[in-house]
């Protein structure tokens, strides 16, 4: 199938907005009104010009076709990725036929593709013509793993005295030296080159004062903290596995060196979480032929949107890589064999008794998991008091929502899909609930992004 031939819906093109006012800047450039000189071509670009406040109007494109999802350039001084202009010409494009009718793409927008060409054959070039890299030199590499460890290790210890005297001088005490005492112990996490151990410090900083039963909740946090610092310190007695899972959660990037598995996948969600440093990206995807769940991590800096992005409920036929580690979903994206496309796929759903159970059993390979991706069959959203939970349709169970999923708006999406009828919701299952991300009509329908 071409690319003229394949169409997005509204909802799969508003998916990729990098936050709410984008999708709604991009929504009300969705009309054929500010656009001028639109086009298309079968190998997958979509070009336009759109009036903005200046005299010239914004040049926009948009690879459809790019292996790491959609690729944009516009002309407009936005910092966000994609910005309006890219969503209003997509959306344009999802629209009715004849709204970006098939052409020959102008200069501008020929250019900025022949130079992706270009890039994207000089990278698929460099391995055969032995480009150098950082693990040329194994020794080098040795010693540079064995410095780092090193560091980690003195952290580790460090860490471990401070949790001992926080324990002995009293949890009140947290509460009277406030966030400053976990700042600082983060930073010497950060100059131990533990990033994984300075980001769970300062999770334990947002604790104290937190609410009633506090005081528990800290306790828990830093007996996980003290499990990941021992885990470390006898990760040589450990099963590979394990090992692995403590090195990646330390903050110890490995490599994506797992069998690449080709499969037609399908986007089940598309999410960021940000904080002052970086903004991480959530990819989750599902084989349809291997029944494999991936998890694709992307990464964005200083505010700005990551690159990788895939419209949530298509399918793209590609390789993934798996990363070590006991129970890990992490997956790296491979070669892509065809762009995503519409596709009936849906992954198959459990009740939420086996969700619950699922979780638990995830925990034995990885104790510090905050969840696990699970699909719901048949499920119906309904309020609890002051909360809402799914409620099994043909049983007597029910998850309980997260405090986060209750103050987003995707609650009201699944709440107007379901009407009180039975939905398959896709999210994630931990300790604190149920985070849904996705959810299907139980009838034939498209997938509804719900964050």
């Amino acid at each position: 199938m071409t690319q003229q031939g394949v169409r997005w819906s509204a909802d799969q093109v508003l998916a990729m907005a990098p936050d709410a006012a984008s999708r709604k800047a991009g929504s009300k450039l969705g009309a054929a009104g500010p656009w001028s000189e639109t086009g298309s071509s079968d190998e997958g670009a979509v070009w336009g010009l759109c009036k903005g406040s200046g005299s010239k109007p914004y040049q926009t494109v948009v690879d459809i076709a790019d292996a790491a999802g959609p690729a944009y350039k516009c002309t407009c001084p936005s910092r966000k990725f994609p910005c309006k202009h890219a969503l209003g010409l997509l959306l344009l494009w999802a629209g009715e036929d004849g709204a970006v009718p098939a052409g020959e793409a102008p200069d501008w927008a020929e250019q900025w593709m022949e130079g992706r060409r270009q890039r994207a054959e000089r990278k698929r070039a460099a391995p055969a013509a032995g480009a150098p890299s950082r693990s040329g030199d194994p020794e080098a590499a040795r010693r540079r793993a064995e410095r780092r460890a090193e560091r980690v290790t003195a952290g580790a210890t460090e860490l471990e005295q401070r949790l001992a005297d926080l324990l002995r001088g009293g949890l009140a005490g947290a509460e009277q030296a406030g966030y400053g005492l976990w700042e600082e112990t983060a930073a010497r996490m950060v100059d131990a080159q533990a990033p994984g151990l300075a980001a769970r410090v300062r999770e334990l900083g947002a604790i104290p004062s937190s609410g009633p039963g506090w005081p528990v909740r800290l306790l828990e946090e830093c007996a996980l903290l003290h499990l990941l610092d021992q885990g470390w310190l006898h990760r040589a007695e450990l099963p590979g596995g394990l090992a692995a899972t403590v090195r990646s959660r330390i903050g110890l990037s490995g490599t994506a060196d797992g069998p690449p598995l080709r499969d037609r996948w399908l986007v089940l969600a598309q999410y960021d979480t940000a904080d002052a440093r970086l903004t991480t990206r959530r990819i989750w995807l599902h084989g349809a032929d291997s029944g494999r769940t991936a998890l694709l991590l992307s990464y964005g800096a200083a505010g700005r949107a990551p690159e990788l992005a895939l419209p949530v409920g298509l399918a793209l036929d590609a390789e993934v890589s798996a990363y070590p580690g006991a129970g890990q979903l992490r997956a790296a994206m491979g070669e892509q064999f065809a762009p995503p496309a519409p596709a009936e796929i849906r992954p198959p759903g459990v009740t939420t008794a086996e969700a619950a159970a699922r979780y638990g059993e995830a925990l034995r390979d990885d104790p510090w998991l905050d969840s696990v991706p699970v699909t719901l069959d048949r499920v119906v959203p309904v309020p609890d008091g002051d909360s809402w939970q799914l409620a099994d349709a043909d049983g007597d169970t029910a998850l309980p929502l997260t405090p986060a999923a209750r103050s987003r708006p995707g609650l009201w999406r699944l709440a107007a899909l379901s009407g009180g009828t039975p939905v398959k919701v896709f999210g994630e299952c931990g300790h604190r609930g149920f985070t849904p991300l996705t959810a299907w009509p139980e009838k034939p329908g498209e997938a509804v992004a719900l964050c």
